[in-house]
């Protein structure tokens, strides 16, 4: 059984280890930086933001969900700020037992509290289990985007 919770202080080291499986690209301590300004602040810059955990009965943790206010997104009501999901992650021995689920009920009640009527998330076109996870949960697909760039 598992436990999700809002991240407190103590949570920081596991939370960036996990963070840092989600964003390979990103050094540890880019990853402490962020984390550290969202816990202590609540914000994502001047927008409200929240960190989620999973917890295991042994004290663990096995997953997190970054989540935060945007004032708009891609096919959604651009009247309203919208819930925003920054970034989702299980443990891979832990997936497919409804903890990315409990994760994602956590902050859709987080953004309602907010005020928002419509959660939002990205992932990276090759992350076929993200696009899955997703829609096991209700998204749709509003797009399909490829970033290019070059030197000059």
């Amino acid at each position: 059984m598992h436990t999700v919770r809002l991240a407190k202080k103590g949570d920081r080291d596991q939370i960036v280890a996990m963070r840092t499986q989600l964003w390979p690209g990103s050094s540890v301590e880019e990853q402490a930086q962020e984390l550290d300004a969202v816990m202590s602040t609540g914000m994502s810059g001047t927008l409200p933001a929240v960190v989620f955990v999973a917890q295991s009965e042994d004290g663990a943790l096995v997953g997190f969900l970054d989540a935060g206010l945007r004032s708009h997104a891609d096919g959604c009501d651009t009247a309203h700020a919208v819930g925003f999901v920054e970034g989702w992650f299980v443990g891979p021995g832990h997936r497919g037992r409804g903890i990315g689920r409990a994760l994602m009920r956590a902050a859709e009640d987080w953004a309602r509290a907010q005020g928002c009527t419509e959660m939002a998330s990205d992932a990276l076109i090759t992350e076929v289990g993200s696009d899955r996870a997703h829609a096991a949960l209700g998204f749709e697909v509003v797009d399909r985007c490829v970033h290019f760039r070059k030197n000059l």
